[in-house]
């Protein structure tokens, strides 16, 4: 049975974005809404988790649980989804934590 699935989208390539209007509609740049399968969700979703680059991307589709919905992203988001108890909650992470260190790994520690 096909429920209705969210998906929104920061920086992502242009073909993530037609890989999406194929199957959802944009009401708003970077906002796709669309009924699907379980089967075309999945799908979709791992193409798009894998096609992001340096953008981000969040699902949100029914499912049985309490809170009746699933939330999912990929790509680097501040706001990081936890699990307390079977319910997910929102956890705020600093903006410096997504900004990568470019020297880490490069040099032995004590250097």
């Amino acid at each position: 049975m096909a429920n209705m699935v969210v998906i929104a989208t920061a920086a992502v390539p242009e073909h993530v974005r037609g890989a999406l209007t194929r199957w959802m509609i944009e009401p708003k740049a970077g906002l796709y809404v669309g009924t699907l399968s379980a089967r075309v969700r999945e799908e979709l979703w791992d193409v798009v988790a894998a096609s992001l680059g340096e953008g981000s991307a969040v699902c949100i589709h029914p499912t049985d649980t309490e809170q009746r919905f699933l939330v999912r992203t990929a790509g680097p988001q501040r706001r990081e989804i936890m699990d307390y108890e079977g319910l997910q909650l929102i956890q705020m992470n600093p903006e410096e934590a997504l900004t990568p260190d470019p020297t880490a790994g490069f040099l032995p520690e004590g250097w």
